[in-house]
Parts: C-alpha cells; structure tokens; sequence
C-alpha cells in the first residue's frame, strides 16, 4: 500500500522556494561583453562594440566615415577593425551562447505529467502521476559554477580575440603603408633609370658612349620597369589585406594612406621582468587557468553522481472504480549493476589531466614567445636605427660630394646616375628595417597581451602613431 505524500502546505512551500530560486540565474544588460570593452580602453585606449541592432550599425558607420574622411594613422585603422570586423563579430557570438549555458543551469528541470485510463470489464482505472528530476535539482549549484567559469573563460577568449583583430589591424596597417612607400620610391627609380637610358640612346647616337654601356643603361630601365610592377601589386594586395581586416567594402575602400611609416622612436625603452607580465597579462592564459578550474569541478561532479545516474520522484494520484481514489509517491533510482561509473570518472580525469598540461604548454609557449619577439624587437630597433644614423647619411654624403664634382666639371651624369643606384638598395633596406621594427614591436605587444608595461609606455617618447611629415625623408636622396 502507498503511503500518503507530504501535506499540501508543504508542497506550495517547497514549490514557491524553488521557483524563487530558478529565478536567481537570468541574463545580464550586456551579455558579458563588459570585459572586452574594458580590455579594448585600457590596453588600447580603443572602443569595442557588439553590433545587434540597425542603431548600432548606423553609429558603427557614421564613425567609420568620420575616420576614413582624411588620411589614418595605425590607432585609427586598429579602431576601424573593432567597429567592422566581421569575424570578431562573429566571435561575440560566444559570449550569448555561453551565457545561455549559464542560464540554463540554474533553472530547475522541468517537471513531467504522466496520465493513463484503462479499464476492462467493470474495472476502470485512471492514473495520474507528476514526476521532479530531484538529481538534476542537487547538482544544480555545482553545474552553475562550472558554467559560470565557462561563461567567464569565454569572455576572456573574447576580449584575446579582439585583441588579436587590433594587431592583425596593426600588422595590415604597417604592410600597406610600408608597400606604397616602396611602390612611390620603385617609380622615382624607374624615372631616373628612364632619364638615364634616354640620355645613354643619345649620348651613343652621337658616337660617345660605347654600346656595352648603352645596353647596361637600358637593361637598368628594363629591370626598373619591372620593379615597378611588382612594387605596384604588392602595395594593391597589402591595401586589401588592410581593407580586409578593417571589414571595408564599396565606397569605404576608397580610403587615403598616408605616404609612409611613422619615424623610428628617438629611444628605445629598457623592458624588464617581461615574462612576469605576460604571465600575469596575457588573457589566453588566464583563460586555460579557468578551463582547467571548470574541468576539476566537473570531476567532482562525475564523482559525484557516478552511481546514481537518475533520480526521479514522483507524485502518484490514481483512481479505480474498485478501490477509490489513491494517492502515494514513487522513486525511481537506475541501479548500478553493469555500469558503475568508473568509465565517467576516467574520462573526466583524462580531460583534467589533458587541460592541465594545455595550460602548462600555453604558459611555456608564452614566455617563449615573449623572449623571441623581445629580441627581434631589440634587433629591429638597432637595425632601422643604423640606416637611419649611419647608411642612408653616408649614402647622402658621398651623393652631394659626387655633385659637387659633376659641378666643377670634375664627374660625368652618368657617375652620378651610377651612384643613384646604389643608394637604392640602401633606402630600399631602411623602409624594410623602419617596417620590420613596427612588426616587431606588434608582435611583443601582443605576446605581452596587447600592450607594453605601462612603466615602459611612461619612460620613453614613442612616435606618434598618425601621419606625419618625416624629419629623414630618404626618399629624397
């Protein structure tokens, strides 16, 4: 016989209390897009922006106007990125998702209704039952934990994916510009490699110049002309992979570069104690630390329930035309005689074990990667600095004493086209050493987590960022 369930009274109580408490976990006003907007001002001084209405994309288009209206700098184009990039978009998307995750954790299960009428001869039978998940009501504050960890390590791998968008931006910024100030120098060269072998058809038309020396004029235009080509698509592909990045399209990619790089600081700044600040900056690894601590509490939960898998309780109204009404509860427990749960615990101590060494391997990849991208940065530095305070002044030396030569009668036009040549390779490699150093610094920038020790920024003048009018303008030599 059926024992009788709990007073009515009870019932109500115990209903109320957990509907207030399904009611704990609800949706917050921005979705925990907070922690990328904070990321995005205090490591960029940049805005970040989750585009979901027509309001939004308006605002996102009238601001992207306003910075394509003139001639960008890096900052502008990294702030051209976060507003219209697609993909981080995209990747917002996460964050709703796990939101839901968490959301739906804490809410309790929902009940079920199980209703049945038979009868045979006289005999009628109606049974009504109402059944509760109670297991799944018992680890629901720990499997709100775990997701709240997750909805907090993806908030992070949000704001590192943004990070990521800003200095892609940067890296296509640096490439684009360094690509048309190759292409401008590449057609001044080819200009005068064209003056020189008109000049040289002349001159051995006339008979003074040898046909040795006119073929070496003509094949140094030939080549030029070459150059040039290469040196024009190479600036149409880096301007697109910029465009990309930024998330331009139509009228927008019709934007004005400026004509080059940003100069070489005047000092470079003594980081130290680097790889403590990326350990404690960088947001990938911080994210591992969470996934690791939301993959323990998972342990304990497959510990936790390894031998109770279902646990239901029901609540059983039954009527006979035999016996009259009845009334009564049922638990409904799985036995564990095939399956004891070790093969779940196993498994949740392999994913444990496997999260850990990840986290381990992010950590020791990281401070690698801050030792390589500190040297290349130190390296690069020295390197621009060199051409810029020794080759490219001697080059321009020796260029204004060979024209005072040719002045006094003392050097031929074609001394000078000679030297004109070789000051190319030597302009050629201060743009490439000026674009290596910008890289170089991206690169450390984002091995640190997406900016340099704030001690470092507030020790040493850095060059602005936006266009500007170079003090070595070495295209002019």
């Amino acid at each position: 016989m059926k024992r009788p369930l709990f007073p009515t009274g009870r019932i109500i109580a115990a209903t109320t209390a957990l509907a207030l408490l399904a009611g704990c976990t609800t949706f917050s006003k921005d979705g925990g897009f907070d922690t990328v907007s904070t990321t995005a001002s205090q490591r960029l001084g940049k805005d970040a922006v989750l585009v979901k209405t027509d309001e939004d994309r308006n605002a996102v288009a009238k601001r992207t106007q306003e910075l394509l209206s003139r001639p960008f700098g890096m900052d502008d184009a990294i702030q051209i990125a976060l507003l219209n990039n697609r993909g981080l978009q995209a990747s917002y998307s996460e964050l709703g998702i796990a939101e839901a995750d968490l959301v739906q954790a804490g809410r309790l299960p929902n009940p079920g209704f199980t209703f049945s009428r038979t009868h045979g001869g006289n005999d009628l039978s109606i049974s009504r039952t109402f059944t509760l998940g109670v297991l799944n009501l018992l680890t629901m504050p720990l499997a709100t934990r775990i997701e709240s960890r997750r909805f907090e390590q993806t908030r992070l791998l949000a704001a590192d994916a943004m990070l990521k968008v800003a200095a892609d931006a940067r890296r296509a910024y640096i490439g684009a510009v360094a690509a048309k100030q190759s292409a401008a120098y590449a057609e001044q060269v080819k200009d005068s490699a064209e003056a020189g072998a008109e000049l040289a058809l002349r001159m051995q038309q006339a008979g003074n110049f040898s046909k040795l020396d006119y073929a070496r004029e003509q094949a140094f235009y030939a080549e030029a002309v070459a150059q040039v080509a290469k040196a024009r698509q190479q600036s149409v592909a880096a301007r697109e992979k910029l465009t990309r990045t930024m998330g331009l399209w139509g009228s927008q990619a019709q934007y004005d570069l400026p004509e080059r790089l940003p100069d070489l600081p005047a000092t470079r700044p003594e980081l130290q104690d680097l790889e403590h600040f990326a350990m404690q900056n960088r947001l990938d690894i911080q994210a591992a630390k969470l996934q690791t601590q939301s993959v323990a509490s998972s342990l304990g939960l497959s510990r936790a329930t390894r031998f109770i898998n279902a646990l239901d309780v029901g609540y059983q109204n039954d009527f006979t035309t035999s016996d009259g009404r009845e009334q009564g509860y049922e638990i409904s427990v799985e036995i564990p005689v095939f399956d004891w749960g070790t093969s779940k615990v196993a498994r949740a101590e392999a994913i444990y074990l496997q999260s850990a060494n990840r986290v381990a391997e992010t950590a020791i990849n990281a401070r690698s990667e801050v030792r390589e991208s500190y040297s290349a940065y130190v390296t690069d530095y020295d390197v621009a600095k060199h051409y810029r305070d020794e080759v490219v002044p001697i080059r321009k030396t020796i260029s204004d004493e060979l024209l005072l030569r040719y002045n006094g009668m003392l050097a031929s036009v074609f001394e000078l086209l000679a030297d004109s040549r070789d000051q190319i390779g030597a302009v050629n490699s201060y743009i490439d050493a000026l674009k290596d150093y910008w890289l170089a610094e991206t690169d450390l920038q984002q091995a640190l987590g997406g900016r340099l020790p704030p001690s470092a920024m507030a020790a040493a003048p850095f060059a602005s960022m936006t266009p500007q009018a170079s003090s070595t303008d070495s295209e002019g030599q």
